[in-house]
C-alpha cells in the first residue's frame, strides 16, 4: 500500500534540485545552534548543499560530520532560497547507516516503544531506581555510550492505554457525542506521561468530542533521526494502515506530541519518499492538538468557559512545532484564559533533539545549545515552564531544575478538570 520509491523519487529530486538555489550566503551556518557551540559540525552549508554535490552511489559514505546535525531545521527556516538542508542531512546520515550498519546503542534508543514497554508498569519503580543509580548509569555510559547525565525519562507505573481501557469500562454511560477524534498519543504519553493524554482527553471531551484510541506504534521519528530508514518505513506504514479507517470515516487524527504529528504529516513521507494516496490522506488529516483547538476557535466551536489562571509562565515553542509552520497555536489558545500570560522563548533549540543529547559524544553539545533557553527559564523566576515537546520538557527540567508541563495540562486546569 505505502510503497517506497527509492533513489530518484520526486521528493529526492526536489531536494537535489534545491542545491542549485544555494547562493552560499552562509545564513544557515550563522543561525545553526550546533555549529555555534562545536567544531565537530562544520555547518549546514558545508554538510548540506555543498557536500551533496559530491555524493553519488559509487562514492564512499558522506562525511561523518553530518551525524552531528541535530535535525532542528533552523537552517530550513532561515534559508532565503528554500534549500532543503535538513532533509539533505537526513538522507546523508541514512546513507552512512546503509553502508555501515546501525550501532547497537542507536538501535536501542531509537526504538522508543520497545524501551517504554521494558520499564512501564508495576515494575517501574525498579526500572526508575536503576536508571537513576549512578553506578548503573556509569556502566551504561562505558558499555553503550549513553551519557550518564542525560535526562532519561521516568517510567509510569501504568500505561496511558491501560488507563484509557479502564476508564472506558468503568465510566458511567453518557450521551453519544456526535463528533469524534482519533488520538495519537505517542510513546512518551503511553509509557512516561499518561497525565498528558488524560489532560488531552478531558479538553477534547469538554469540547464535545468522543475520543477514540486506535491501535498504533511508535511514529518512527527516533529511527529516522538515527538513519534507520527501513525500520522507520515499517513503522510509518503500520501507522498509516491503522489510522486509515478512521480518516476515511472523516475522523481527524489529533496528537499531543508535536514531533509525532510532524512525522505523520511530513517528516516520514518526505525523508522516506512515501507518496501513496493513503500516506497523503493521513498527512492531510493529522493535527497537533493546539492546531486543532485553534481551528475550533476559528469556527466558533471552542468552549471558552475558562476559570482564571493567574500565572505568568515561560513558554518554549520546540523545533518540531516550528517545523509545522502553523505559528504558535498554544499561545493563541492559552491567551484566552483569564489571568494567564506566557512569555515566549526566543531560543533556537533546547539541545536534546530527541535521542541526540543522550549520546555521550553529543551530550555536552546539547547542553551548550540549550544554555540560552535554560537562562531564559531560570531568569523568569517561575516554578513552572511550558513546552509542547516531551523531550524538550525533560531537557528543560534537566538544565534548570524547573518542572515543565505540556500546554494542554494548563488548558485542562483552566477548564477545571
Amino acid at each position: 500500500m505505502t510503497t517506497n520509491i527509492p533513489h530518484h523519487d520526486h521528493i529526492e529530486l526536489s531536494i537535489e534540485h534545491s542545491l542549485d538555489h544555494c547562493i552560499k550566503c552562509n545564513i544557515c551556518s550563522s543561525a545553526c545552534p550546533v555549529s555555534a557551540v562545536t567544531d565537530r559540525f562544520p555547518g549546514p552549508k558545508y554538510v548540506g548543499p555543498q557536500a551533496q554535490r559530491f555524493r553519488h552511489e559509487q562514492q564512499p559514505s558522506p562525511d561523518e560530520s553530518v551525524d552531528y546535525c541535530s535535525g532542528c531545521r533552523v537552517c530550513n527556516q532561515v534559508c532565503p532560497t528554500g534549500v532543503r538542508i535538513a532533509e539533505l542531512n537526513a538522507r546523508a546520515r541514512g546513507k552512512i547507516i546503509e553502508d555501515r550498519g546501525l550501532p547497537l546503542r542507536n538501535a536501542l534508543i531509537a526504538r522508543s516503544g520497545l524501551m517504554g514497554q521494558l520499564g512501564c508498569g508495576p515494575h517501574a519503580p525498579l526500572a526508575n531506581f536503576a536508571f537513576k543509580n549512578s553506578a548503573f548509569r556509569w556502566s551504561l555510559e562505558q558499555i553503550m555510550g549513553i551519557a550518564r547525565a542525560a535526562p532519561l525519562p521516568t517510567y509510569s507505573t501504568y500505561s496511558f492505554r491501560s488507563w484509557f481501557k479502564r476508564q472506558s469500562q468503568n465510566s458511567e454511560p453518557r450521551p453519544k457525542a456526535t463528533k469524534q477524534v482519533a488520538y495519537f498519543h505517542g510513546c512518551a504519553t503511553n509509557y512516561y506521561e499518561p497525565h498528558v493524554g488524560q489532560a488531552a482527553i478531558a479538553v477534547l471531551e469538554r469540547n464535545g468530542y468522543e475520543v477514540l484510541l486506535p491501535e498504533q506504534n511508535c511514529c518512527g521519528l527516533p529511527l529516522l533521526s538515527n538513519g534507520a530508514f527501513p525500520a522507520a518505513q515499517r513503522y510509518h506504514t503500520s501507522n498509516v494502515e491503522k489510522m486509515l479507517p478512521y480518516v476515511k470515516r472523516g475522523i481527524p487524527i489529533v496528537g499531543t506530541s508535536t514531533s509525532c504529528t510532524l512525522t505523520l504529516k511530513e517528516e516520514a513521507p518526505e525523508i522516506l519518499g512515501l507518496h501513496s494516496p493513503e500516506v497523503r490522506l493521513i498527512a492531510e488529516n493529522t493535527f497537533d492538538i493546539f492546531e486543532f483547538l485553534r481551528l475550533l476557535y476559528e469556527r466558533g466551536e471552542l468552549n471558552t468557559d475558562f476559570k482564571p489562571v493567574d500565572r505568568t509562565l515561560p513558554y518554549h515553542p520546540p523545533c518540531q512545532l516550528r517545523a509545522h509552520r502553523v505559528g504558535r497555536p498554544a499561545l493563541d489558545i492559552l491567551e484566552l484564559v483569564p489571568g494567564l500570560h506566557l512569555n515566549e522563548s526566543t531560543a533556537d533549540c533546547c539541545g536534546i533533539a530527541g535521542t541526540y543529547g543522550y549520546k555521550i559524544e553529543k551530550y555536552q553539545i546539547g547542553m551548550d545549545v540549550g544554555a540560552p533557553l535554560f537562562d531564559f527559564v531560570r531568569s523568569s523566576g517561575s516554578d513552572l515552564a511550558v513546552c509542547d515537546s516531551e523531550t524538550c520538557r525533560w531537557q528543560i527540567t534537566h538544565g534548570t531544575g524547573v518542572p515543565t508541563q505540556h500546554p494542554i495540562e494548563i488548558l485542562a486546569a483552566a477548564y477545571g478538570v
